[in-house]
């Protein structure tokens, strides 16, 4: 297969600011793989939060580090070229990669570091890859930085009550398949349509309309109290105070994947305390073994990805704005070749 050469279609922003009326589709050079990379003929992409948090200006000056920026941090494809030093994919291998922070998945190429770059079997689609390596990644970290093993159910570790708020968005939804899986009780609360979803098809033990009174306390229709939260929603969303009265007598943890400033405050002041109710921010980095495992257990199929909207690239303003709006179940996904 020859190196492609020339140019391609990408979407990019060249500022802060301005949404998915900020993206603009434009022909850039082909890049080449450098020692330690591959290029990847790109077939999908999903947009996290993070996406246009970046474009909003969140992480400034460090993400995007310079302008213009093609975003997209989970790449699905095939490898067309290798750079120096790789010797385990070869041009033709189907993949998943997760390029963070140089991202680059909104157009038709894109290189990644071969050291986070995954074989993709037969069984797992483009489209269903694209949305692993982090939000379903996100989600095993949160679980284990709670305490919650995945073990195989009939081993011989405990079993808690773990609640998932947010738990038919992007990472909330891998979290409550995998929690089922170690065979742990899993509590979820989500927006009142899709309360059916996350107890028929993800698997939770109970679900809450987060709009209700009872679901605002987060409390479990059975009355149990929690060992483990993995906090999906908005930070600022739930107080600490309403978590305190959730978690078990006897300790937990909750674990907040989008962490602030407060968050790391709490979380320092309950340290220095020896408080058994801890709140745990997290920042994930995925490496090349978690994406392995969440691509075996999507082959095997006991994950799944719940794929809200797809579009191809020459809507994928639409995508972006689909996740903004806060409203999309599960993942949004830009497909390469997806139909007009």
């Amino acid at each position: 297969m020859a190196a492609p050469t020339g140019t391609m279609r990408a979407v990019q922003y060249d500022r802060y600011g301005g949404g998915a009326q900020g993206l603009k589709h434009v022909e850039v050079p082909i890049p080449s793989p450098k020692k330690g990379e591959v290029l990847i003929r790109m077939e999908a992409t999903s947009i996290n939060q993070v996406d246009w948090k970046f474009q909003k200006g969140v992480a400034r000056p460090v993400m995007p580090r310079k302008f213009p920026f093609v975003s997209g941090f989970d790449l699905a494809g095939e490898v067309v070229e290798v750079g120096a030093g790789v010797t385990e994919f070869k041009a033709g291998d189907k993949v998943i990669a997760f390029n963070f922070p140089k991202g680059g998945g909104l157009a038709e190429y894109a290189v990644a570091s071969a050291s986070l770059t995954v074989a993709r079997p037969p069984e797992v689609s483009a489209a269903q890859g694209a949305c692993l390596p982090m939000a379903a990644v996100t989600a095993l970290r949160s679980l284990q930085a709670a305490g919650v093993t995945l073990d195989d159910p009939a081993a011989a570790s405990p079993r808690k009550n773990v609640l998932v708020t947010a738990a038919s968005g992007g990472v909330g939804h891998f979290a409550v398949q995998l929690a089922r899986l170690g065979g742990h009780r899993v509590t979820a609360t989500c927006g009142a349509r899709n309360l059916g979803l996350v107890r028929d098809k993800l698997g939770a033990d109970e679900a809450l309309d987060y709009g209700t009174h009872e679901g605002a306390a987060l409390r479990s229709p059975s009355g149990r109290k929690y060992d483990a939260v993995v906090h999906c929603a908005p930070a600022a969303g739930v107080p600490w105070s309403v978590f305190r009265r959730a978690l078990a007598d006897a300790g937990g943890k909750v674990v907040d994947i989008t962490p602030g400033f407060a968050a790391f405050v709490t979380a320092i002041l309950q340290m220095a305390t020896f408080s058994k109710k801890r709140l745990v921010p997290l920042i994930v980095t995925p490496t090349k073994e978690d994406m392995e495992l969440v691509v075996d257990l999507v082959k095997q199929g006991r994950l799944a990805a719940v794929i809200d909207s797809s579009y191809p690239l020459s809507r994928a303003q639409e995508g972006w704005a689909r996740s903004m709006s806060g409203h999309a179940t599960g993942k949004v996904v830009v497909e390469m070749g997806g139909s007009e």
